[in-house]
């Protein structure tokens, strides 16, 4: 079986990636910790687009995760054509306030896994001379984001690595694309820790994040900036300098953030 792969697929930007990708007609392969949540959308699914709709419940912040989930895929005999790298989280706070252990996990998540599943769903696309990987990063990969330094940083890590494969992998049929939402509509905020939205700009909607997303990857594009305005804002922030920009997100974000730490899982995505 020919399918999608997705991580994060519980809510969110995921599961609109699944509602999608569905639409057209894609089978799927949903991944996240929340089991009823992916059972019940790959029932839906299944049933509204007669589609082959399965999930694995895993928490791909463990070692050895992503191992495991290819090692069933390929005992259930899936070809994973498309793979989005959806999973990650965020923490918003004074980085030493934070639980280190929460900055640690939320690094193996949002870097280690994804480029151990990259890395292992890469090598058969090669082989087969076609395929296609979207790494979700974030508007935050473009300047340091003060009170979120371990996240931005994770998703500056995102952005890079994904432009990088894309060159290495067009010449074999392959697309690695960066997806760079801005603020959208999610549970991401509450789980971060974020206790007034008023700092961020005008939330997008998943749909329309997802659109741009699968409307990019059709051009082969090594990144795309979901939203207009989010782009613009990208664009002006380069012909400052980033001690300059780094210090007025300090100014913005400080004191909108909870004075404690926040318990959160692989489907709290942007």
């Amino acid at each position: 079986m020919n399918a999608a792969l997705i991580t994060g697929a519980s809510s969110g930007i995921g599961e609109e990636f699944a509602r999608q990708l569905a639409a057209r007609g894609a089978n799927l392969v949903l991944v996240a910790r929340s089991e009823a949540k992916l059972a019940q959308l790959c029932a839906e699914l299944s049933a509204r687009h007669r589609i082959e709709a399965q999930y694995v419940a895993l928490d791909l912040a463990q070692a050895d995760a992503p191992a495991r989930l290819f090692a069933e895929t390929e005992r259930r005999g899936v070809r994973v054509e498309t793979l989005i790298n959806n999973a990650a989280f965020g923490a918003m706070g004074d980085f030493v306030e934070l639980e280190l252990d929460r900055q640690l996990r939320m690094i193996d998540l949002n870097v280690r896994s994804l480029v151990a599943l990259t890395h292992l769903y890469l090598k058969p696309m090669r082989a087969r001379g076609r395929g296609e990987i979207i790494n979700v990063a974030s508007t935050a990969a473009f300047q340091p984001v003060p009170y979120m330094s371990v996240y931005s940083a994770t998703k500056a890590f995102v952005l890079s690595f994904s432009e990088a494969l894309w060159a290495e992998n067009r010449s074999h049929g392959i697309n690695v694309m960066a997806l760079c939402p801005g603020p959208t509509e999610t549970n991401f905020f509450a789980a971060a820790g974020v206790e007034s939205r008023a700092p961020f700009r005008a939330m997008q909607k998943p749909s329309d994040v997802v659109r741009t997303a699968l409307a990019a990857l059709e051009r082969r594009q090594s990144s795309v900036i979901s939203g207009w305005g989010n782009y613009l804002l990208v664009q002006s922030e380069r012909l400052l300098p980033r001690a300059t920009i780094a210090r007025a997100i300090a100014r913005a974000l400080k004191g909108h953030y909870a004075r404690r730490d926040h318990r959160t899982s692989e489907e709290n995505t942007r």
